[in-house]
């Protein structure tokens, strides 16, 4: 992670912290990462009364497939993947010191592209043909991710020592999380493999 990209994350947590309604914006596009099956990656920003989570993950480590859903079964999984990461506060268990809450969450997948219609409209200024590459599903062959921003709101983020993340339990085709902490007790990359699941940062 580049210090721009660090400081991209602190911002958008100082600004989930002032203005929750701030949290519902898209966040900055991220760095292009490898994309390596069973691996996900995290960047997590922890700063005042809010912790920012976000995640950058092949759509096999999760589904086991990349492309468009074809059978009841697939468009199920989908729609399961989805359900799951909604429910963040189940996958991520923050440090209970740090008395945090889920707000907004954020999931943008070409597999989610008919499960988001108010996404598929165009920003202001953009041309029509931008909005139909963007709402372009995940077509065979192609190599597709899956990018998730979690906020969550806290009444004392810095006392977050640990978070424990239960990805693992969630995916099975997940074996190893990368994570990248911005924290006040300064940045930190780790990683989890198979079995475990704290994830701590305090020197």
């Amino acid at each position: 992670m580049t210090v721009r990209r660090l400081a991209a994350l602190l911002a958008l947590a100082l600004a989930t912290a002032a203005a929750p309604a701030l949290a519902q914006q898209k966040p900055a596009p991220r760095a292009q990462h490898a994309h390596v099956h069973g691996k996900l990656e995290l960047d997590i920003a922890i700063e005042g009364t809010a912790v920012t989570i976000e995640m950058e993950a092949p759509l096999d480590s999760l589904l086991g497939f990349e492309r468009a859903p074809r059978t009841d079964a697939e468009r199920a999984a989908v729609a399961s993947m989805a359900q799951r990461l909604r429910a963040a506060d189940q996958l991520f268990v923050i440090d209970p010191a740090a008395g945090c809450k889920l707000g907004p969450v954020q999931l943008d997948s070409p597999v989610l592209s008919g499960d988001k219609p108010a996404d598929a409209r165009p920003a202001a200024g953009a041309k029509a043909g931008d909005a139909k590459a963007a709402a372009k599903p995940a077509q065979d062959g192609d190599h597709a991710d899956l990018d998730a921003s979690f906020a969550f709101n806290c009444v004392d983020a810095a006392r977050a020592r640990y978070i424990e993340v239960q990805l693992f339990d969630a995916f099975k085709n997940l074996r190893q999380i990368e994570s990248e902490i911005v924290a006040p007790q300064g940045q930190f990359k780790r990683v989890l493999r198979r079995p475990a699941t704290r994830l701590t940062w305090d020197k």
